[in-house]
């Protein structure tokens, strides 16, 4: 049954989600929509290469390298430990994420899945997948094994290529038609340094007998939309440069904020357009506007 909300997407478009547990959208956003948060990212990557010169690790910044380079030079010929110590993936309060997560072209796709009472979770990510370092890699994995016990169904991931993602440089495979199974069993792998959940061997042998999963390469700008119980992986970057890009998710107001991770923000309301959260809001960890 479609739902009969408002938004941008097409009644096929959320009869394919609602029916496979996944959305691809070829162009979402235009360049100029990209560079507010693109610029987080290469502020990130200064910080970094500020902290590598100083301890004497780099022997320079590779300021003038384009931003899909930049990362892989600094960190080549190092160990994955040396990358960890930045973090799998960045959650940091910068403005240019926050533009990006209260773009109206992403609430109106998200829109039309939901409903027009949209709280951004607090779980966001900025995930450089750098060449040849195994944290890039993420294992077969339920969004929602990070939040098994929330009241969180139906959380929307919005997954953003920065760069343009192929199977080459580790694009996201989707698990077809898995969003209406429960939680399934999982355990922290070992081998990436990370300790990301994956789903364990024997419940991916059943899932195999039922469905077979699909690699989806997406453009810059273009977007993944999927559910936090849709099956999901990336491979390595086996590339020459970074595989760029941004998960954002989104779920009803009256779903568990999940404080205990983080602070999330009301990003639309048609019933109290006043509460919506600000740019001061969201750097102060305030939910609302008040």
């Amino acid at each position: 049954m479609t739902a009969a909300y408002d938004g941008s997407l097409s009644k096929d478009q959320v009869e394919y989600y609602q029916t496979e547990g996944y959305l691809v959208i070829d162009r979402l956003l235009e360049e100029a929509e990209l560079m507010p948060a693109q610029n987080a990212m290469n502020d990130k990557v200064q910080e970094i290469a500020e902290d590598l010169l100083a301890a004497g690790l780099v022997k320079q910044s590779y300021e003038d390298a384009p931003f899909e380079l930049r990362l892989a030079k600094l960190f080549e010929g190092k160990t994955d430990a040396d990358f960890l110590k930045y973090g799998r993936s960045w959650r940091e309060r910068r403005a240019g994420y926050f533009i990006l997560l209260s773009n109206p072209k992403i609430l109106d796709a998200v829109e039309s899945l939901i409903g027009c009472e949209i709280f951004a979770n607090p779980v966001y990510n900025t995930r450089p997948k750098v060449p040849h370092v195994a944290a890039g890699a993420v294992p077969w994995h339920q969004d929602k094994s990070y939040w098994p016990d929330a009241n969180s169904n139906p959380v929307i991931t919005v997954w953003i290529p920065f760069v343009d993602a192929n199977e080459v440089n580790g694009c996201l495979h989707v698990w077809p038609r898995t969003h209406h199974t429960r939680v399934l069993s999982y355990h922290n792998e070992s081998y990436s340094g990370t300790g990301y959940t994956e789903i364990d061997d024997g419940e991916l042998k059943e899932i195999r007998k039922r469905v077979q999963p699909v690699s989806i390469p997406v453009k810059r700008g273009g977007a993944i939309l999927f559910n936090d119980r849709c099956i999901h992986m990336s491979t390595p970057n086996r590339s020459d440069t970074v595989r760029w890009s941004v998960d954002l998710r989104y779920q009803p107001v009256d779903q568990d904020p999940m404080t205990n991770i983080g602070v999330g923000f009301l990003a639309r309301s048609k019933s109290n357009p006043s509460s919506v959260a600000t740019l001061e809001d969201w750097l102060a960890y305030r939910p609302e506007h008040t």
